[in-house]
């Protein structure tokens, strides 16, 4: 348990139980004194904020807060001190051990009167990304009321730069209109620290001009206007920004500006994030500028409603407020809902409803206020009977002497798409992360498991009825193994041994399994790409992969079907990874693997790559397949997407990076059936001691010296004292305070000609790489048996010898 500095004595903190508990919350906690001062902190202020529990003992608290929250902290304070043992909670924001700034939702209690304890009690949750959402989320809100409230466009965008300095650092901030009839930018929104608005100005090759030739956002530190400017894309115009963030102002048809903020200070100023963000006001921005425009002709031209329908891009219409009915609607909405001029104008509004909710509707209509205006999401239905999402901006006027709204209508569908394919990825990844915590520390115990019975039947003789016993245990000890495996698979965290491969010579290996595996009913169709490309894979995990899909396709087509597995060159480009939004547009291997099976639901596929989900009866499946798949894909660098509509088949597509190299397919060499043994010192260090205890034993009967450590530190100390030579190390990857690495990183420094042995529950990447850059390091796969380590203690300390 970490150590705890308590200034106050008076404080009584509970037994050592209580200080453990209080260290595995993901909330700060916190015992101050009456005037702020620190009194006791918990270690999640580390993990959250930077700093150890011993370096705020005695500090004010206040010291962390930002100056624009002291006040209220203050005050928040002085309440809680106020009334004893009542709670009371604020937000605020702390100051981060690296400068920067967290929000916390802190609750306060007071137990002053309490001798015991004599004290203020503080928990705290980090609310940063949720205070990040709030605030992006009604600065989007204020945006869109700007933009329906303001006619005035300098006074729009003044509204809308006060309302991005609540998220970004925006200070400096401008926008750049482009005319295209002079071919020059106009600045009708200019602030900055240096530069004074400039005159109309050519378009050039400034970076505003870069960003409004491509149409995309971008962010562009200085390293990456350097990298510009050596290509001739940009060049410096105005004072030098460090960090300097830029995003079009796109209309459906086209480009037409640039809103830019920039920082001189900071090169960190910004990042991807911010970019998305500002991105989305820009769309605003560019809508309400258009539509400014289009007014300001309009009233020029004394046809304002007219011209507005025809140039708006988004379906656009007019509804009388007593009888519902359409009074115009634009041509936009009639290619988006299908119906025509004169069938709108013979319709309700409830009538691009479903009939599901077209009562909820009216209901809504009748509650609204007279004049107010709506931002909301509907369904909506075409005369084709498909239903979308919606999102509504409408505003009540006055129309032909009849109350009437004026409705912006754009289909959200595949936003709504996106989102959803990012929210699965995020659930995917954080299952992945625990299914893999969940695998590693099982292999621990299977270690030992494992490693009894090996021992157990190698003191027993096989007609042993006890024998025969363990000989069960130690099979579903294998099953538990695969298990396991499988779950590291999906997890992306099991050891591969990536080379150069043609994915061809997998599918025509496969070929020869296949049919034994599928059946005589199920024909096996494969269809080679020609001058295929080579990928980096682990060509025994694509076997794994593409026998656990033909064995899906199998389950999917139990009278027998067709099945298909194919590969081939592709080129993803912008289009495409635009729809697919995890997805990198670049040179791709194509594993395409289709059945004419039963097919499945939207519902299905959302699960299919969870583990252990299954649609087969109980007992006849561990809901892994997929998951392996889709871990072995994703740690190979790949992407992987489900195509199915029931009765209609499935097809799954992998797409593995292409890579440039010539094919390396190396077979993976059998192991030799004699176990070596040797005489050498060997230094065993493992934090486990059951699985130190296996391990040890394992080296000793092999004719090993073994010397024990259970960490980092004290196998440091070990090595020290020890007089004679130490010719390996065997660590575990993860142990506390010291990890295997840094361990073997020290004691080579020390010992020269160390070779090391990393044994671990699960592949980690920096073991990983440094086991196949040096050839003095083994990685070495929890569980193990016997001969597995002492054939890898061999052949490592050979190696040695030989260089």
């Amino acid at each position: 348990m970490p150590q705890r500095i308590v200034s106050d004595p008076g404080i009584a903190l509970g037994t050592a139980q209580l200080a453990s508990m209080l260290d595995s919350t993901r909330e700060i906690i916190a015992v101050l004194g009456e005037d702020g001062a620190v009194h006791f902190a918990n270690s999640t202020f580390q993990s959250n904020l930077g700093y150890r529990p011993d370096e705020l003992m005695g500090r004010s608290l206040h010291a962390l807060v930002h100056t624009a929250d002291e006040g209220a902290v203050c005050t928040h304070l002085k309440q809680v001190a106020a009334q004893d043992g009542a709670p009371l909670t604020c937000r605020c924001r702390f100051r981060s051990r690296d400068g920067s700034w967290r929000w916390f939702e802190i609750t306060c209690r007071s137990r002053l009167s309490d001798p015991s304890f004599n004290g203020i009690l503080l928990c705290g949750l980090d609310v940063t990304e949720l205070q990040r959402m709030e605030s992006e989320r009604q600065v989007i809100s204020d945006v869109v009321h700007a933009l329906n409230q303001t006619a005035n466009l300098d006074q729009l965008l003044n509204r809308i730069h006060l309302a991005l300095k609540r998220i970004l650092s925006a200070e400096n901030c401008f926008v750049a209109l482009h005319d295209p009839q002079r071919d020059v930018f106009e600045f009708p929104f200019f602030a900055d620290e240096f530069d004074s608005a400039p005159p109309p100005q050519k378009v050039g090759r400034s970076c505003t001009a870069y960003v409004f030739r491509t149409g995309k956002a971008k962010l562009i530190p200085q390293s990456d206007f350097d990298a510009l400017a050596a290509l001739g894309e940009v060049e410096l115009v105005g004072s030098p920004a460090p960090a300097w963030l830029g995003v079009p102002l796109k209309t459906p048809t086209a480009t037409i500006g640039v809103l830019v903020v920039q920082n001189y200070q900071n090169e960190h100023a910004y990042d991807l994030r911010d970019l998305e963000f500002l991105d989305s006001v820009g769309g605003h921005i560019a809508l309400a500028i258009e539509r400014r425009r289009a007014e300001e002709e309009l009233r020029k031209s004394e046809s304002m409603l007219s011209l507005l329908f025809e140039r708006n891009p988004l379906p656009t219409w007019l509804y009388d407020v007593e009888t519902l009915r359409f009074l115009r609607v634009n041509q936009a909405a009639v290619g988006q809902y299908g119906f025509s001029q004169s069938e709108f104008e013979r319709m309700s509004i409830l009538e691009i409803r479903p009939t599901a909710e077209r009562e909820k509707v009216a209901a809504h209509l009748i509650q609204m206020k007279a004049e107010s205006e709506e931002h909301a999401f509907w369904l909506h239905q075409g005369k084709d009977g498909k239903t979308f999402e919606v999102e509504i901006i409408s505003h009540e006027l006055v129309y032909a002497g009849r109350r009437v709204r004026l409705v912006v209508a754009q289909d959200i569908s595949e936003r709504r798409h996106l989102e959803l394919q990012l929210r699965q990825s995020q659930k995917m990844e954080a299952v992945g992360r625990l299914a893999g915590g969940v695998a590693h520390d099982f292999n621990n115990l299977l270690m030992v498991i494992k490693g009894h019975t090996e021992l157990l039947l190698g003191a027993l003789s096989p007609t042993d009825s006890i024998a025969r016993k363990i000989e069960q245990i130690d099979r579903s000890a294998d099953r538990a193994t695969t298990l396991t495996r499988q779950l590291l698979a999906f997890s992306r965290l099991q050891v591969l041994q990536p080379q150069i491969t043609n994915l061809n010579s997998v599918v025509e290996e496969m070929g020869k399994l296949l049919p034994r595996l599928i059946g005589e009913d199920i024909e096996l169709i494969l269809r080679p790409g020609q001058q295929l490309g080579a990928i980096r894979a682990d060509a025994s995990q694509m076997e794994q992969v593409i026998m656990n899909l033909a064995v899906n396709s199998r389950d999917a087509m139990p009278t027998g079907g067709k099945l298909l597995i194919g590969t081939r060159n592709c080129e993803l480009d912008h289009s495409y990874t635009a729809s697919h939004p995890l997805m990198r547009p670049g040179s791709y291997i194509l594993l395409d693997v289709t059945d004419t099976g039963t097919g499945m639901d939207e519902e299905t596929q959302a699960h299919i790559f969870e583990p252990f989900f299954t649609t087969k009866e109980k007992g006849k499946g561990t809901g892994l397949g997929l998951a392996t798949v889709y871990g072995i894909v994703k740690q190979s660098g790949g992407f992987i997407w489900v195509y199915s509509e029931p009765g209609k088949g499935t097809s799954f597509k992998i797409y593995l990076p292409r890579v440039n190299e010539t094919e390396v397919h190396v077979g993976v060499p059998k192991p030799s059936v004699e176990i070596p043994a040797g005489t050498e010192t060997v230094l065993l260090t493992e934090d486990e001691q059951d699985v130190r205890e296996i391990a040890r034993e394992f080296l000793e009967s092999g004719g090993y010296k073994v010397i024990e450590a259970k960490n980092g530190k004290e196998a440091i100390t070990i090595a020290a004292e020890h007089r004679g030579k130490i010719d390996l190390l065997v660590t575990d990857m993860v142990m506390p305070g010291m990890t295997g690495q840094e361990l073997a990183v020290r004691l080579q420094q020390e010992h020269s000609g160390l070779s090391v042995v990393f044994m671990s529950g699960y592949s980690e990447h920096a073991a990983t790489e440094m086991a196949n850059a040096d050839p003095s390091v083994r990685l070495l796969t929890k569980p193990f048996s016997r001969g597995a380590i002492l054939r890898t203690v061999r052949e490592i300390l050979q190696t040695r010898k030989k260089s």
